[in-house]
This record gives C-alpha cells, sequence and structure tokens, in this order.
C-alpha cells in the first residue's frame, strides 16, 4: 500500500485521479492490515508531513496518517516510541533542523491522534525533560508559541516540581528575548499572538502550581533591572503582568522596596522597563504595577530614584497618549508621576511644550471616548498650572487650548496635590521604621521649635492665615531685597509650598526677634506681635522715603546693605511718600496701615467746666483688660479696692510692662455689681468695657488746664477707623499688688464667629475745645501708652468705608456697625506668661467670605455701646462650620478642627484660654472692598502667582528634603537589621523643645501634653 501511494502521489496524474485514489486508500484502513504495511505507511506519510514537495502531498500525510492511526492506534503507539520521539526533538528529520517549527506541529498532531492512549503517558516524562531543554535554547517567538500549544493540550507533559519552577524561570528568561522584528501589520499582529499564547501557558502553569509564581517574577525582576548594556529585554515581559494576582501588590512591591540587596541603578532601571511596558497594547493592569512601585519607593524615601526616572521617562510616557490603545494607562502613568512631583516644576514644564498640539489632535480626532479623556487630562493640567503659577509665557496657549473644558475647584486641586506627593503615600509598603515624616492630611506646614520659639510660631501662623494679608505679602517684588518683608514673604512661601511636615523658621526668628527677648525663653506672643508689625511699617516707610530722597531711586531690589543703613535711621521727619512697588494702593500708607493700622479717638470732658479734649491715635491691635469684677473669683488685688464707688480697673499687664492705674467708669458699677448669669464672658464684653465711658477721679483725676487743676472727668474712647483685620489682646496677666506677682485671669471668654465694632464716623467730631486742650490731652490721657498697641504714623487717606450704617444725631456723632468675622485665635496654655505653651486656631477668611446684606441690625447708640454694639453668630444667620474649616497649629503639628472644639477648649482644660484674636472685617452689599491685593493693575481674587526667586528656593530645599528623608532611611533601615528601636509616630511632636514650652517646663500647665488631647 505504501509503494502504491508513493508513486500515485509523485505520477502525472490529474489531480483529481489522485484525490479518488487517495480515498480508496484511505477506505482501506478500515480492514485489517497487517503490522509491517502500518509501520510502512506510517513512516511515509511522515516524510510527506515533513518533507512534502508541495501542499498536496502534506495534505495526503495528514489524511492517510491519521485515517490508519484511527483505526490502528496500537500500531501507530508502537512507531511514534519514545526512541522516535527524542531522535525528532533533538536530531530533526532528514534535511528539517530539531529546531524547526514544523517538527513540533507534526510532534503535537501525532500526541492528538493518541490522546486517549496509554502510551501519551509513557510519553510524558520524555516530554517534559526536552521541553525544559529547548527552552533554555531560546527559541524563536514561533517556535516558544507551537510548544505552549503543545502544553497547553497536554498539560501532563509540564514539567513538575523543581523542573517546573526552573522552566517557568527559564521560560520568563526566554521571553526576555522575543525581539520582534516585524514592520508591516500582519507581522506585528502574529507577534502578539505568538507572544499571548506564551503568557498563556504561564498564567495557567501559575495557577496549577502556585509555588512556581515567586520565582518567576523574581526572575522578571532580575531581568527587567539588569545593568548590562549589552542585553535590553524585550517588551514582550509586559504581557506577563497581566496575569499576576492583584492581591500580590503589596507584598511583592514590599519585598522589592525594602530588600536592601537591590541597587539603585537596578531598581531605576527596573522602573523604565516597567514604564516602557506601558506600549504594550494588550497588557492589563502594567498602569497598576507602575504606580504601585513609584508609591513603594516613595514610602521607603528613594527619591533619587523617583526624580530620575520622572526626568528620564515624563516625556516618553506623554508621548503614549496619542496611542488611543495605550492611552489611558499612560494618562493613570502620566498623572501620577506629575502629581508626585511637587519639589520642583521641572518635570512638568518637561511636558508643557506638547500640550497643546495634543488637546487639538483630541479635540479633532472623533473617536467616542476623546472628549472625556480631554476632561480627566484638562483637570490634570490645571492642578498642575497651579501647583506651579508664575509662568504665564508658558502656560497662556495651553490656558487658551483648554479654555472651554470645566476647570476643577481650588479645594479640590489642593486634595489632589496633597493626596499625591511623595511625602503623603501610603506607607502600607514600608515598615515601621521607614515610615515618612510627610505632610498631614490638612495639607498645612507646620513650623519647628526652635527652643521656647512656640510664641513666634503661633503668631506667624495666624498672620498667614490672614489671606489677604499673605495674598498682599506674596505679590511683592522684592528680589534681591534682604529685608524683613522679604524674610516674611520666604517664609509664607516655605509654608505653602514645601514639601516638609514641618519648616525650620530660624533664620526668620533671627531677623525678627526683639532685642530685648532672651534666646530660649518664653515670651509674650503679643509684645513679639506688636514689634514684628511695627518693624515691617517702619522698614516699608523707610524704603519708600529713600525711593523719595535719593537721586538715583533704586526699585524695591536694593541691596542689604542699603537696607540695613535705611532701617537704622530715624524715620520721625522723613516725609510720607507712597512707596510705587509696595504700596500698591497708592495712598502712602503701609501694608501693616492697609491690613491692621484702625484710628482710636480718646476724649476727656472735665466735669468742672466740661471743656472737651480730644486726640485720635492710630493702633494695631486693641488690648481689652478684664472688669474687676469679672476677675474676682481669682482672688481681687489692691487696685480692685481703690474705692467703694471704684468699678471697673485695667490694672493689667500687656506684653511684659506692668500697669497698676486704677480707673473708674461711670455708669458700669450697678451693671458689673450684679451677678453674672452667664459663667462665661464674651469678647463683644470686653470689647464693650473698652469703649465704656469711664470715670476719673480720686488718684487719677484729671488735670484741666482751663480749670488749672486736678478734676473730675469723663474720659471716653471710640474707634473712628476700622482696620482690615481687628487684632485684639485680651489681658490676662494682671498685678497682684498684695502678693506683689503677676497673675494669669483664668475666666473663659465665649469667643463670637462673628461681631460688630461700633465705629464714630471720621469726621464727624465733637470735639468743641481749642487746639491747646487737644494737646494736652495728648500727654495726660492715661490710656496714650497703656492700652493701645504700638503707634503707627497717622495715615492721610482713610479707606472708604464698607459697613452698614445706623445713625444717630446725638451729640453730632453718627455712629456706625462694622461686620467682623472671626479669622484665627492664638492660645495660651499656662499659668505665667514667662512660662507655657502658645499654639493657634485659624481658618483662610476673606473680606468677602460670608458677604451679608445686613450684618448689624441692632441700633448703635452712643450711650449704649455696651448694650447694643455686638451680635451673635446667630443675629448674623451664619451657617454652621465645616469640620475642616478650621486647623489647629501647634508647632510642628497641624491637625484639622472645628469652631465648636476651639469654644469648648477653656470648659476642657482651664489653663487654655484665648490670648490673641484676629477678626476679619466683612464686605457689605453694595460696597465692594478694595483690601485685596492687586498685581499690574488688577486685583487678584486668588492667591498670586509664585515669583522666580522663590520657587527657586523652594525647588532647592524640596530637593535637600528628600535627600535628607532618603538618606535617613537608609540610616534606619540599616540599624533595623542589627537593633530594635521604638518609633514616635508623624502625629506627636517630634521635637520637643526645651524649657516652658516642654511638658514639665516652667508650670505651664499645658504644653504638649495638653495639646495632644486637642485633637478633634
Amino acid at each position: 500500500m505504501d509503494k502504491i501511494l508513493e508513486a500515485l502521489v509523485s505520477s502525472s496524474h490529474p489531480l483529481t485521479v489522485k484525490r479518488a485514489i487517495v480515498k480508496k486508500v484511505m477506505e482501506a484502513a478500515e480492514k485489517e492490515v497487517t503490522e509491517e504495511q502500518c509501520q510502512a505507511l506510517y513512516h511515509l506519510t511522515t516524510r510527506f508531513i515533513l518533507q512534502g514537495e508541495d501542499a498536496f502531498q502534506r495534505q495526503v500525510g495528514l489524511q492517510v496518517q491519521e485515517a490508519y492511526a484511527r483505526y490502528h492506534r496500537d500500531e501507530f503507539a508502537r512507531f511514534f516510541s519514545k526512541e522516535y520521539v527524542l531522535g525528532l526533538l533533538q536530531q530533526g528529520y532528514g534535511s528539517l533542523d530539531r529546531r524547526d517549527p514544523a517538527i513540533l506541529d507534526f510532534l503535537h498532531g501525532s500526541l492528538r491522534l493518541l490522546i486517549s492512549c496509554p502510551a501519551v503517558l509513557e510519553l510524558a516524562p520524555l516530554l517534559q525533560t526536552e521541553v525544559l531543554r529547548i527552552i533554555c535554547e531560546r527559541p524563536e517567538p514561533a517556535t516558544c508559541a507551537k510548544l505552549a500549544t503543545i502544553l497547553t493540550d497536554f498539560p501532563q507533559c509540564v514539567p513538575r516540581e523543581k523542573a517546573g519552577v526552573l522552566f517557568c524561570q527559564q521560560l520568563v528568561r526566554t521571553f526576555a528575548y522575543f525581539h520582534c522584528p516585524a514592520t508591516d501589520e500582519r507581522e506585528l499582529r502574529e507577534y502578539v499572538s505568538q507572544v499571548t499564547r506564551v503568557s498563556a501557558l504561564l498564567q495557567g502553569i501559575w495557577k496549577a502550581e502556585p509555588a512556581t509564581l515567586l520565582p518567576s517574577l523574581q526572575e522578571v525582576f532580575a531581568i527587567i533591572s539588569s545593568t548590562d548594556p549589552s542585553f535590553e529585554p524585550s517588551i514582550a515581559l509586559a504581557s506577563l503582568v497581566q496575569h499576576i494576582p492583584l492581591q500580590m501588590i503589596t507584598v511583592l512591591i514590599k519585598s522589592l522596596t525594602t530588600d536592601q540587596n537591590v541597587k539603585d541603578a537596578s531598581m531605576t532601571q527596573a522602573l523604565c522597563r516597567m514604564i516602557d511596558w506601558l506600549s504594550w497594547p494588550l497588557a492589563n493592569h502594567v498602569d497598576t504595577w507602575v504606580i504601585a512601585l513609584l508609591k513603594g519607593l516613595a514610602a521607603v524615601q528613594k527619591f533619587t530614584i523617583l526624580i530620575d526616572v520622572t526626568l528620564l521617562k515624563i516625556e516618553q510616557v506623554f508621548n503614549r497618549l496619542w496611542y488611543p490603545i495605550v492611552r489611558q494607562g499612560a494618562l493613570v502613568v502620566l498623572s501620577h508621576m506629575l502629581l508626585s512631583f511637587q519639589h520642583s516644576p521641572e518635570a512638568f514644564h518637561l511636558v508643557v511644550p506638547h500640550i497643546v498640539p495634543l488637546v487639538k489632535s483630541l479635540k479633532s480626532d472623533g473617536l467616542p471616548n476623546s472628549k472625556t479623556f480631554l476632561l480627566q487630562f484638562a483637570e490634570l493640567i490645571h492642578c498642575m498650572m497651579y501647583q506651579y503659577s508664575g509662568f504665564p509665557d508658558l502656560y497662556d496657549s495651553i490656558l487658551e487650548s483648554i479654555k472651554d473644558l470645566s476647570k476643577p475647584s481650588e479645594e479640590k486641586i489642593k486634595f489632589v496635590l496633597n493626596q499625591s506627593a511623595w511625602t503623603s503615600q501610603s506607607n502600607s509598603f514600608a515598615s515601621g521604621l521607614l515610615k515618612i515624616t510627610g505632610k498631614s492630611e490638612t495639607g498645612k506646614t507646620g513650623l519647628v521649635n526652635l527652643g521656647n520659639t512656640c510664641y513666634m510660631n503661633s503668631i506667624i501662623q495666624i498672620l498667614f492665615m490672614a489671606t489677604d494679608f499673605r495674598r498682599h505679602v506674596m505679590s511683592l517684588h522684592l528680589n534681591g531685597s534682604n529685608s524683613l518683608m522679604k524674610k516674611l514673604q520666604l517664609l509664607f512661601a516655605f509654608l505653602a509650598h514645601t514639601q516638609r511636615a514641618a519648616y525650620s523658621p530660624r533664620s526668620f526668628l533671627e531677623v525678627s526677634r526683639p532685642p530685648w527677648f532672651t534666646a530660649g525663653s518664653q515670651q509674650d506672643c503679643s509684645e513679639y506681635l506688636r514689634f514684628l508689625l511695627d518693624r515691617l511699617h517702619e522698614e516699608e516707610k523707610t524704603l519708600s522715603a529713600l525711593q523719595v530722597t535719593s537721586q538715583k531711586p533704586e526699585p524695591a531690589s536694593t541691596s542689604a546693605e542699603t537696607l540695613h543703613n535705611a532701617v537704622s535711621q530715624p524715620v520721625a521727619d522723613v516725609p510720607s511718600h507712597p512707596d510705587p512697588v509696595v504700596a500698591a494702593e497708592g495712598d502712602g500708607r503701609t501694608l501693616v496701615e492697609r491690613m491692621f493700622g484702625g484710628r482710636l479717638s480718646t476724649a476727656i470732658r472735665c466735669l468742672q467746666c466740661h471743656s472737651l479734649s480730644e486726640k485720635e491715635e492710630p493702633f494695631t491691635d486693641l488690648s481689652l483688660a478684664f472688669c474687676p469684677s469679672m476677675s474676682q473669683p481669682h482672688g481681687p488685688t489692691d487696685e480692685h479696692k481703690s474705692s467703694s464707688s471704684v468699678g471697673p480697673c485695667q490694672g493689667a499687664v500687656n506684653g511684659g510692662s506692668e500697669s497698676s492705674e486704677g480707673s473708674v467708669k461711670e455708669g458700669t458699677g450697678a451693671k458689673m455689681e450684679m451677678p453674672m448669669v452667664e459663667p462665661t464672658l464674651s469678647v463683644t464684653d470686653l470689647v464693650d468695657y473698652f469703649l465704656a465711658p469711664e470715670i476719673l477721679e480720686n488718684e487719677n483725676c484729671y488735670f484741666c488746664e482751663r480749670c488749672a487743676s486736678l478734676q473730675r472727668a469723663e474720659k471716653v474712647m471710640r474707634v473712628v477707623a476700622a482696620p482690615e483685620y481687628l487684632i485684639l489682646t485680651l489681658l490676662r496677666f494682671s498685678y497682684d499688688a498684695t502678693c506683689h506677682v503677676r497673675r494669669k485671669i483664668l475666666d473663659n471668654v465665649g469667643i463670637p464667629l462673628h461681631m460688630c465694632l461700633p465705629l464714630r464716623q471720621h469726621g464727624s467730631s465733637a470735639s468743641s475745645s481749642s487746639s491747646t486742650a487737644a494737646a494736652s490731652s495728648s500727654s495726660d490721657s492715661p490710656e496714650s501708652g497703656e492700652n493701645l498697641a504700638k503707634k503707627l504714623k497717622p495715615s492721610q487717606k482713610e479707606e472708604g468705608m464698607t459697613e452698614s450704617r445706623t445713625k444717630s444725631k446725638k451729640n453730632n456723632l453718627e455712629m456706625l456697625s462694622v461686620p467682623y468675622v472671626l479669622s484665627s485665635v492664638v492660645m495660651h496654655s499656662g499659668m505665667s506668661s514667662e512660662s507655657g505653651h502658645y499654639y493657634s486656631y485659624g481658618r483662610n477668611v476673606s473680606s468677602a467670605d460670608g458677604l451679608v446684606a445686613n450684618p448689624c441690625p441692632k441700633n448703635l447708640e452712643s450711650s449704649s455701646l455696651s448694650e447694643n454694639s455686638t451680635t451673635t453668630q446667630e443675629d448674623m444667620g451664619c451657617p454652621d462650620q465645616k469640620s475642616t474649616d478650621w486647623f489647629l497649629f501647634n508647632d510642628s503639628r497641624v491637625t484639622f478642627t472645628n469652631f465648636q472644639s476651639l469654644q469648648n477648649v477653656t470648659s476642657r482644660f482651664p489653663k487654655d484660654t484665648a490670648y490673641v484674636l484676629i477678626y476679619r472685617k466683612q464686605e457689605v452689599s453694595g460696597h465692594p472692598s478694595n483690601s485685596g491685593p492687586v498685581v499690574n493693575g488688577s486685583k487678584l481674587s486668588g492667591e498670586p502667582p509664585l515669583q522666580k526667586e522663590l520657587m527657586d528656593a523652594i525647588t532647592k530645599d524640596n530637593k535637600l528634603f528628600l535627600q535628607e528623608q532618603e538618606l535617613n532611611a537608609r540610616a534606619r533601615a540599616l540599624q533595623a537589621t542589627s537593633t530594635s528601636c521604638s518609633f514616635r509616630p508623624n502625629g506627636s511632636d517630634d521635637n520637643e523643645p526645651p524649657g516652658s514650652c516642654g511638658p514639665s517646663g516652667g508650670g505651664g500647665g499645658g504644653g504638649f501634653n495638653t495639646i495632644s488631647r486637642l485633637v478633634f
């Protein structure tokens, strides 16, 4: 039969004749055939299959062999013996090399003919060995694909146990050599199909033998982390990632990032190659693994690797956005890389030139998913431009291209940036010793306590939270200047943009500390605030005067030497002239005057001759004394016992200077002698008491020039110009004349969220005295230096009023009511001004927040200011505050809190009392405010762009911080291998200062232990 078939196939008969005769040969298979005839036919058909001259011969060989093997299986099994199979796989067939894919096809077909025959099981051990040998020879993708098909259909031929682990590792290694030389689409599709079949084989083995998975992945990492320049692994390895269980991400990434044997160069190479995998069209979850590795490296503070990889690969990742098939995964990785790279604009600026062309392409490509993708992309770009503002030349064209797309809210942008920073990454990949000291969830930056400097830290934080003041400071152009304002601007920039959890303000402390403050000792924060504002004010006045008097005016960016000389000069006779750079409003007033400056009128009327002496003075804060009856439970002083008719007294210590002045306020004694209905005072009560009429008598009689003798007199103080930011200092440290000590008044003072300040309209003066009398009152007034802040020079022009007006024509006075909203509060914890601890509450409030139409509806009568001058939060109709509106600043610690916690803190911790409060003046409907910063003639409604000099300083420090974190992490990791040590969580105060700021310092009572409980 074999001779007939061979002669027929090689004859010149027509093809139809040949087919008919072949059919007869196949039908003869059903009849009995001898062993020799079967073997001869099997050899002949094998030759046709492997070495057929044309497709007809190969087809005949397959058909005839299949027909006879079906009816004579035992004979075929004996033909397809171990020796025969081994010869095919090791020596090939005739002229065919053993690596020829045709041999594997023949092997596969033969095994299918024996699928239910025991002979397959007998061949399995041989095939297990041979397939391992073949894989170790690094065959081409086509050969591997055919081998994968065989092993998928016949899993019993897959190597087992140790050989199975080795097979998987070698198969992974073979993947690394799957380079694609194809150029046309058909070849590319075939290549991808081959790779997919081999990766599916590995997936099946990993599922059947889980023990092979981890060694396989270790082999993958060994390949992609290789630094051998002569070897570049194939991108086909990306097809394996989709088969790795996502549940293993945490374990695998932690293992990789904490392995001390993995060098930085190897990790960098591995990460770069994983990013290259984003180009593989059919691999799922590549982006997930790339981001997991990026986060893992951030968690163990390998910032050098992250910086190098980001700068090296960011443009390549961006370019993947042009290809729809890999676009979505590339965007996820790009977003993470850009949003986490927050220490410098360098990475973002690398892709800026490519943004506009991509946006135009997405708008015009017509693909169904392009619109959704464009919205996501635009949101990312908005976040990056917000983070790195100050480059209008780079961003103008971008803004124009995405102007018709929705912009995320500022709150959302800040949340995204805060959650994405390297220093904000989850530490689930790191061990306890490697946890990062990143920013808190608030996104705010704390200030390092440099040794009893909480007084300064609390003041800096409340000034930073004074939104409009901060924006003014940040909008100033002070390049090259070494002024105090420049130092403050730099400090504000770091608080806003540093990646440190807490910034060290050492340089600012050195230039802003009053000369009489002892380094390392606790100080009065109110005294520091007044000194700081006065320095800023005088410095700006001096700079302005220098620019006017100099023959060659210099810009604000004057040298440090010139500025130092200028500030040291007396300023009493310096003419007032607007600084073209600093005085943005052009009225000659300094920034401190515009933000914190108000004016107070003091009028003293002699009760004998009724002459009136009146004087106006500027102020930056109001010092509010406690009425003696208010603080009676803490022990009366001699001042409180001055006479039977004595009511309130202002004997208090403000800024460390004592005052034993006794005074009596007429018309308030009866009210103060009544038992208090409420156990808690209110700030509005103290303001009313400050402004209430006062009788000067006995030791405090007034010297009347008209009477030429000491006379009883009535003193009235009125605010005639309201500041944009109203600073109130509660005089809690009173002098006890009996014991000759200063005591702290621990009264719990209620803090209203909203209040209205009574104001006498500027220019509606009731003065009827001569100029001589007015001049006399300037020196005789008991209040000339005690209850006012450090005085500013009179301003030449008052800002337009934005207050709601209720008029009273009594005594020719027009009374106004100015609405204010609480911005921040400094708390003092302890029993003495020389000890204890300061911390602060704050929130971002601008003049437009809480805009009201009729904020102070009650009528103001000059004779009853103490009754009707203030309104409560309920009167204002203010909605409840969100839990994230307020922040608690405690040196390096910053947490979320709320207004209710602020109100209740003294009730819970009696030694923790409000000391300095800042209220922001509010706009009234129809009266827009002029308090916002102005840049290039337009008022800013948001944060001003960060100037290049500031950005460079922040970028430099952020890089230094990341290097410090990385070095510290490496040191801790080395220590962890030999010793065990405790770790203080990020939430605790890790920089506890010496002295009175600490838990045991100076009898402060509160200290850090108290504040640690104030995490509401």
